[in-house]
């Protein structure tokens, strides 16, 4: 499988997301999936992609030319797929994922998980993504998301499109599920 990742690309992370994004990466390579992210030589992105790469994955990074021109791309892809601006990339981390992951991120992964959610409700694909809810890091936006639910303001159920999981033997469940339902 291509399992998509979506995370941090900043310094100074949280060591248990740390160790989680590198059980992910080996849990990918072991596994003989590839890794599709943001290709970015920093923060959680750099180590999804060390841990994935050292365990046997191919790397497919999907860079926005701003990103290379400032010399941060993963020093070791297999794949580099360029792309002009950050929407051109979600709509290549979706197209060339089977599955998406969404580890512990900022404004950039929660663009990427709502975009993602939006495209499925619209009907453009049918692929979910998972938070990888590390010590509850994503309650704060399943709370939002319920509260929008209660509120009629989402059209369907978003638990379709948006999965959780707390541990890789949860994310292993729920793609399981997906695959054979």
């Amino acid at each position: 499988m291509r399992i998509g990742v979506y995370c941090s690309a900043n310094p100074n992370i949280d060591p248990e997301f740390i160790c989680a994004t590198k059980e992910l990466g080996r849990w990918i390579g072991e596994k003989g999936h590839s890794l599709v992210w943001g290709g970015c030589s920093l923060g959680l992105m750099n180590i999804i992609g060390e841990e994935a790469k050292r365990a046997g994955a191919r790397c497919i990074g999907v860079l926005p030319r701003k990103i290379e021109e400032r010399g941060r791309i993963f020093h070791n892809l297999d794949i580099c797929i360029p792309c002009h601006t950050l929407s051109d990339r979600k709509d290549l981390l979706v197209a060339n994922s089977d599955i998406t992951i969404a580890l512990p991120g900022g404004i950039g992964t929660l663009d990427e998980v709502m975009t993602q959610c939006a495209a499925t409700t619209v009907g453009y694909h049918s692929k979910p993504v998972i938070l990888f809810n590390i010590n509850g890091f994503w309650d704060p936006l399943i709370s939002l998301l319920d509260h929008f639910e209660k509120e009629n303001l989402m059209r369907g159920n978003y638990r379709d499109r948006i999965k959780t999981a707390s541990s890789i033997a949860e994310i292993e469940a729920i793609i399981e599920t997906y695959l054979h339902p």
